[in-house]
């Protein structure tokens, strides 16, 4: 029925940890479900025996040692045995909701893209996949505990087999592959529908010291930004926002906003310039000329909380 494919950090430390989460909670999702792990790092082979996943260790990286998008999708897609995949990062638990959105879709699109929001959640101990209720307690604790993420963080692209193709070799790992990805399937035509109403995608809270310099190489490095030109810039970048429809409890429907997206980037563009702008010319600049004073006056940051208006929902501190 569907076929799973990824690519892992080292099998070490916390990372060990969630990514055997994820894999072993996509075993359990149907018993007609083939999961390919490709790339040869530490702990990939012996993993992939234990729970009798697929082991495929030849995998295109760069100088760098990053996943090419390009070998990988088009090798798993060749690999795949069944119909429909799904590329998903090592570190997401899915849980029984994905199958049931995954066939809703496909009984509607013969082609299609599926898509959505994921919520982070902080896991620090492998999970008891015998207790029967294992995907309701964790799926209350992320809406309790956790974070949805917004638009721009994409983890998984379920499509049928051989539907990318002629890809780009850019880096997985870096920023913009995944904005490529969904930008390709809308230029296509194809139907990309985004199932973040209805799929609880958790994603397990990690650190960056995979990269030497930590978030800030992985974000900022130099791979980035030159995934940023094979892309093809801003105007070959999408996020969840682009998706025409959206799958929800009660079915599929038309996504009527979506053709707003690119203005919408554009306005945040330039609302990010016009706030860095600001902070780095003229708060900053007046904050250090006045803090002898302010701290004399005893006017400081903790003093003004109570007047700061409190937000409507809860938001992930990346997404303010």
């Amino acid at each position: 029925m569907l076929t799973i494919f990824s690519t892992a950090k080292p099998f070490v430390g916390h990372s060990a940890i969630i990514q055997r989460n994820a894999l072993e909670s996509w075993c359990r999702l149907t018993p007609d479900i083939e999961i390919i792990l490709l790339g040869d790092v530490p702990g990939a082979a012996e993993i992939c025996r234990e729970l009798r996943l697929r082991h495929e260790p030849q995998m295109a990286l760069n100088e760098h040692g990053a996943p090419l998008l390009n070998d990988l999708f088009e090798r798993a897609q060749r690999l795949a045995h069944h119909e429909a995949v799904c590329y998903c990062n090592a570190d997401i638990i899915f849980t029984s909701d994905f199958v049931r959105a995954l066939e809703r879709v496909r009984s509607r699109f013969e082609t299609f893209l599926m898509v959505g929001r994921r919520w982070d959640l902080d896991v620090i101990q492998p999970l008891d996949f015998s207790l029967l209720d294992w995907q309701e307690t964790l799926v209350e604790r992320a809406h309790r505990e956790g974070f949805q993420r917004l638009h721009y963080n994409i983890d998984y692209f379920a499509f049928p087999r051989g539907q990318y193709h002629d890809l780009p070799p850019v880096a997985i790992g870096r920023r913009w592959w995944d904005n490529w990805l969904l930008w390709k399937m809308r230029a296509a035509g194809v139907p990309v529908v985004d199932a973040s109403e209805t799929i609880t995608a958790i994603h397990q809270n990690h650190d960056y010291a995979h990269h030497p310099q930590g978030m800030a190489g992985v974000f900022f490095s130099e791979e980035s930004r030159r995934n940023f030109e094979l892309c093809g810039g801003w105007s070959h970048l999408h996020t969840i926002e682009d998706a025409a429809y959206r799958l929800g409890p009660t079915g599929i429907r038309r996504n009527l906003s979506y053709w707003l997206a690119p203005a919408k980037r554009r306005v945040r563009r330039a609302v990010e310039t016009a706030q860095t702008f600001f902070r780095t010319r003229l708060w900053h600049p007046m904050l250090n000329a006045t803090r002898s004073l302010r701290h004399t006056l005893g006017l400081r940051k903790e003093s003004f909380d109570p007047l700061r208006p409190r937000r409507a929902s809860r938001r992930h501190w990346l997404d303010q």
